[in-house]
């Protein structure tokens, strides 16, 4: 199924993916429209564009992951942000492509799904599994300083020791600014640093 608000890039997917082993179920121009048809025809895979007008792609992933657990959601996006994508992978997506890709080279990522290939650039994988192994680090090494801190506090101190502004921290958490300044306060408080850039080295060197 392919989701993408512009119906001429649908078209050239469409054409993209072309094939006697792949069939297109269905097309959504945007996130609402997804959200009511996904559920309905439960396709293999999902294509799924992130600016899409209205819901954006990514609040669609983080709806439609939970819903769709045999669906391989992947985002086909014009996005090389970071950001993008560990908040895409953070909230289910099982892969995430970039629009600069060739027809070609788009068919052999949806092909190679079906082996249980990553639908990833190596430069993405790489920062993702960085990404993962700094957070598996961390709650293993964690000090007892660290251990005081709630789950979504950790979570909050996490995210901004990765450099994430407080508007992006409350994005990716799904959370409002003024959430994110109250935990960020009680994690200084409960660290017993002085600003931000202290916690985030101590969550670095725990």
């Amino acid at each position: 199924m392919l989701v993408d608000d512009h119906a001429l890039i649908r078209s050239a997917i469409r054409q993209a993916l072309e094939a006697p082993d792949i069939d297109v179920v269905g097309e959504a121009g945007s996130a609402e429209e997804a959200l009511e048809m996904a559920p309905r025809l439960r396709p293999d895979l999902l294509l799924l564009d992130i600016d899409l007008p209205g819901m954006t792609g990514m609040e669609a992933v983080r709806e439609l992951a939970p819903r769709l657990p045999a669906t391989r959601i992947v985002m086909l996006t014009a996005s090389t942000d970071r950001r993008d994508l560990l908040d895409a992978m953070r909230h289910g997506a099982s892969g995430y492509l970039t629009k600069d890709l060739t027809g070609d080279a788009l068919l052999r990522a949806v092909r190679g799904i079906r082996r249980g290939d990553l639908p990833m650039s190596r430069v993405h994988a790489a920062l993702v599994v960085g990404h993962l192994a700094r957070g598996a680090r961390s709650p293993g090494a964690a000090t007892d300083e660290i251990g005081v801190l709630s789950a979504r506090e950790q979570e909050v101190l996490r995210l901004l020791a990765d450099g994430l502004t407080d508007r992006e921290i409350a994005g990716g958490l799904a959370i409002s600014p003024r959430t994110v300044e109250s935990h960020v306060s009680s994690v200084l408080r409960k660290l017993g640093v002085r600003n931000r850039a202290e916690a985030a080295q101590r969550y670095r060197s725990g």
